[in-house]
């Protein structure tokens, strides 16, 4: 049986900063719009903490039942180590999910959108199959153009709309630059693995594009997001805040600079994921500070 620790260390809690990040994006964007409502905003953040637990707990379990994990060299995985059964983690996978549903549920009888209740169910169904089913996506180079839409616009533009029911420009470029950064923290957390995942057959866009193309198509996200910061901030003058991020991402791009390889990578991961924070912290504070200014 594992251990408490071993069950925290299996959600991953190192990746929670990219789905709260579009949570606190989202939230700013709503306050500019004048709708900002701290417990709506909370249900959301449970509801994408939940799904970012659940898709850990669900790409454990399914990598971990195709032998994928045997060879790992990143972060601890239950059913790969065998510290655990497959059908237990799989269980847990599904219990965060209902954590996620039932917060969800809440947010549309708050606010009657019952449209919601679609984008609820796409959010599971994408969490599992990323790497669950007969043909996981994330297997087939897709993982990073669900992860911008379902990090980016999902995360961003649903946290906006429940609380404000209404959408910004400012919330599309949100949602596009944290798009970017998560996409920036698989495309860091796929170079790694290109060995590892071109040797059990994981198609990943990394392993498709090589590992010096993966490398400049992460430089390429981060420097995305970070412009469309700026474009919010020519007319949001706040919104310079977002540059806060730019320390973490040049640290970030320090191994990948280097060349280096497997475990040296995981420096990056953190460091993305940390950069990401950063950014849509000062992003969603730079829109509400603007819309009192």
């Amino acid at each position: 049986m594992a251990t408490t620790a071993q069950w925290l260390e299996g959600a991953r809690p190192r990746t929670l900063p990219a789905s709260t990040s579009g949570v606190i994006a989202g939230t700013g964007a709503a306050a500019a719009l004048g709708g900002f409502s701290l417990w709506r905003a909370l249900l959301a953040l449970i509801v994408a903490l939940a799904l970012q637990i659940g898709v850990n707990y669900a790409n454990d379990y399914s990598d971990g039942i195709r032998g994928t994990d045997e060879n790992r060299v990143g972060p601890f995985r239950l059913v790969g180590s065998g510290s655990t059964s497959a059908t237990s983690v799989k269980y847990a996978a599904f219990a965060a999910f209902a954590v996620a549903a039932l917060a969800g549920l809440a947010l549309v009888v708050a606010t009657q959108a019952w449209w919601l209740l679609v984008v609820g169910v796409a959010c599971i169904l994408a969490a599992w199959y990323y790497t669950g089913g007969k043909r996981p996506y994330g297997y087939n180079a897709l993982g990073e153009v669900f992860v911008f839409v379902f990090f980016g616009p999902v995360a961003v533009l649903g946290t906006t709309y429940v609380q404000a029911l209404t959408i910004s420009w400012p919330a599309l470029a949100a949602a596009a630059g944290i798009g970017a950064y998560a996409c920036a923290i698989l495309v860091a957390n796929n170079v790694r693995d290109i060995p590892t995942d071109s040797q059990t057959g994981k198609r990943t866009l990394a392993v498709l594009m090589g590992d010096r193309a993966s490398r400049i198509l992460w430089a390429a996200l981060v420097i995305l997001a970070q412009v469309l910061g700026i474009v919010v901030a020519i007319w949001h003058g706040w919104a310079w805040l977002s540059l806060l991020g730019i320390p973490m991402a040049v640290r970030a791009a320090g191994p990948l600079l280097a060349r280096k390889t497997g475990l040296a990578l995981i420096p990056t991961l953190r460091d993305t994921g940390l950069a990401e924070l950063c950014y849509a912290i000062g992003l969603a504070a730079g829109l509400a500070l603007s819309a009192t200014a």
